[in-house]
C-alpha cells in the first residue's frame, strides 16, 4: 500500500471557515464595492449677466451688526429683537430645519448596514402518545441571533439621496434665516407706520381745528355783511374734508397695532406698542449694498433656491442610479437551545449568509420615465432660481430709486416747509401791526401745517424703503438675519471630498 494512500486527506484552511466568519468574507467585497459617491453639483450660473453694482446709486457703506438698530431707535430694536423670538413664523421654520435634518439622517443611515436582535421561543406539545410522538415529537426551542442587511451603494444612488437630504436640510436653514428677515422687516414697516399715523393725525386734528376758526371768522363776516354764504360753505367744506382725513389715520394706528401684536406672539386685542414719547424722527442710515452678485450669497430666498436647485439634480442622479445593478447582503449568526420530547439537545450555532444581485431587464419604461420626471423638476428649479435672481437685482435696484427720489422730494419739501414758516412769522409780525386780519393769518397757519403734514408722509416712505431696500438685499452685512449658514452644506455638494462634514452643526439655528 502507497503511505500516502494511507493517510487522511489534508483539508484546505478554506474549509475551516464557518458562520460568522463566513458572513465577514462578503462583507469585505461588498465595503469595497460601495465606494461610488454622487457626482458633484456645479453651481448654477445666471443666464443674464450681472452688472458690476447696480444702476440707481450703490455704496459701499460698511454696514455692521443688526441692520434694524441702525434707525437709532431702541423701542423698534426692543420690538424686532422680542419678534424674532417669539414669532411663529420663525418657529415653523425652525420646525422645518429638524425635519430636514431628520431626513438627511434617514438617508444617511441607508449607506450602512442595518443590524437587529432577533429572538424566539417555542414549547409545542401534542399529547399523542409516545410511540406517535417519535415522528412528530414535542419541541422547545430557544433561539437568539443577529441579523445584518446591507443593499451595497454600486451605482451612487444613495450617495445621492443622502446629498440631496443634505441640500434639503440646506434649503430649510435658508428659509429660517429668510423668516427672520421677513418678521424683522415687516416689524420695522408695522411700527413705523403707526408711529407716522399718529404724528399725521396729530397735524390732521390740529389743521381742521384750524380750518375750523377760520370757518367761524367767515360765519362772523357773514353776519357783519362782510362775507357771502359761498365764501362759508367753502371754509366749512374744507374743515370737514380735513375731518375725513383723522379716520383713516386712526384705523392705521388701530392695524398696525394689532399686526404688531400678532409679529410679537402677543394678543392681538391688546396693543403692543406704547405711546410714543417724543415725535417720530428716526434716522435714515446708509446702506451698504455691495455688488449684484453679492446678492447670490446674502439673499436667503436665492440660497434656498440654489439648494433646492443642487437637491432637484441629485435625486435625478439618483433615480439614473436605478438602471445599474443592486447588490444586497443578508447575514444571519447566532444560538439555539433545541430540545426533542425528553431528548435534550446541546445548544448548537447556526449562520445563514446570503449575497443577492438584481439588475433591471424590462420594466416597460418605469425607470426612464422616473429618470425623465426628476430631470424636469431639476430643471424647474434651475428656471426658478434664475428667475429668483432677476427679481432679487430689480427688488433692489426698484428700491434704490425710490430711495433716491424720496429723498429728493424731502428736500424740496423741507424747503418748502422751511418757506411757509418764513411766511406765517412775517404774517404774524404783519397781525401784530394791523395790517391783515385773522383770516388770512389762519390761512398762513393751514399752509404751515399742511406742510409738515407732507414732510411727515414722506418721512415715512423714506424709512419705509430703508427698510425694503434692507429685505431686498437680505439684510444688513453682517446681520443675523442676513447670514444663514447653508454657503458651507452648498459648497460641499459641488464637492464630493468635503460632503462628509457634519451638516447638522452647520445648520442649528
Amino acid at each position: 500500500m502507497n503511505p500516502a494512500q494511507s493517510r487522511p486527506p489534508r483539508r484546505s484552511r478554506a474549509l475551516k471557515l464557518r458562520g460568522p466568519q463566513l458572513a465577514w468574507m462578503p462583507l469585505a467585497l461588498a465595503l469595497g464595492l460601495a465606494a461610488c459617491s454622487a457626482p458633484p453639483v456645479a453651481a448654477p450660473v445666471p443666464t443674464a449677466p450681472l452688472s458690476a453694482g447696480f444702476r440707481h446709486g450703490a455704496t459701499e457703506v460698511a454696514d455692521e451688526g443688526a441692520w434694524w438698530a441702525r434707525f437709532g431707535d431702541p423701542i423698534l430694536t426692543q420690538l424686532v429683537e422680542q419678534a424674532l423670538a417669539a414669532n411663529h413664523d420663525v418657529a415653523q421654520a425652525l420646525a422645518r430645519v429638524q425635519e430636514a435634518q431628520a431626513g438627511q439622517v434617514a438617508q444617511a443611515s441607508r449607506l450602512l448596514p442595518t443590524l437587529d436582535l432577533q429572538a424566539s421561543a417555542l414549547d409545542a406539545r401534542s399529547g399523542l402518545p409516545a410511540p406517535v410522538k417519535q415522528g412528530q415529537p414535542d419541541t422547545r426551542a430557544a433561539r437568539l441571533g443577529l441579523n445584518l442587511a446591507w443593499e451595497v451603494d454600486l451605482a451612487g444612488g444613495l450617495h445621492a439621496a443622502r446629498d440631496a437630504a443634505q441640500a434639503d436640510a440646506a434649503a430649510a436653514t435658508a428659509g429660517v434665516a429668510g423668516a427672520r428677515l421677513l418678521v424683522a422687516s415687516e416689524v420695522a414697516r408695522q411700527y413705523f407706520s403707526a408711529r407716522s399715523a399718529e404724528q399725521r393725525l396729530a397735524i390732521v386734528e390740529r389743521l381742521v381745528a384750524a380750518q375750523r376758526c377760520t370757518a367761524e371768522l367767515v360765519a362772523g363776516h357773514v353776519r357783519a355783511g362782510q362775507a357771502s354764504r359761498f365764501e362759508l360753505q367753502r371754509a366749512e367744506a374744507e374743515a370737514e374734508a380735513l375731518a375725513a382725513q383723522a379716520p383713516p389715520l386712526r384705523t392705521l394706528v388701530g392695524v398696525s397695532q394689532s399686526r404688531l401684536a400678532v409679529l410679537l406672539g402677543a394678543n392681538p386685542s391688546q396693543w403692543a406698542l406704547p405711546a410714543a414719547a417724543q415725535a417720530f424722527e428716526p434716522t435714515l442710515p446708509a446702506i451698504g449694498t455691495g455688488a449684484p452678485s453679492e446678492l447670490l450669497q446674502r439673499r436667503p430666498d436665492l440660497i434656498a433656491a440654489e439648494a433646492r436647485y443642487a437637491a432637484a439634480s441629485l435625486r435625478g442622479a439618483e433615480a439614473r442610479a436605478q438602471w445599474w445593478p443592486k447588490l444586497f447582503l443578508n447575514a444571519l449568526v447566532g444560538r439555539e437551545d433545541l430540545k426533542l420530547n425528553a431528548l435534550d439537545l446541546a445548544p448548537v450555532r447556526f449562520s445563514s449568509v446570503a449575497l443577492a444581485f438584481s439588475a433591471p431587464i424590462f420594466n416597460a419604461g418605469r425607470i426612464e420615465a422616473g429618470v425623465q420626471a426628476q430631470s424636469a423638476r431639476a430643471e424647474q428649479a434651475l428656471q426658478a432660481w434664475q428667475q429668483a435672481v432677476l427679481v432679487a437685482v430689480q427688488e433692489v435696484e426698484d428700491s434704490l430709486l425710490l430711495r433716491q427720489q424720496d429723498a429728493f422730494r424731502g428736500q424740496s419739501l423741507q424747503a418748502a416747509l422751511a418757506h411757509q414758516r418764513g411766511a406765517l412769522a412775517h404774517g404774524e409780525s404783519l397781525r401784530r401791526e394791523g395790517q391783515i386780519d385773522a383770516l388770512a393769518l389762519l390761512d398762513l397757519q393751514r399752509a404751515v401745517l399742511a406742510a409738515e403734514l407732507a414732510v411727515a408722509d414722506n418721512r415715512l416712505q423714506q424709512s419705509l424703503n430703508a427698510v425694503q431696500l434692507y429685505k431686498a438685499l437680505g439684510g444688513g452685512f453682517g446681520s443675523p438675519a442676513a447670514t444663514p449658514s447653508t454657503r458651507p452644506a452648498l459648497a460641499a455638494l459641488s464637492n464630493p471630498a468635503d460632503a462628509r462634514a457634519d451638516l447638522t452643526q452647520r445648520t442649528q439655528p
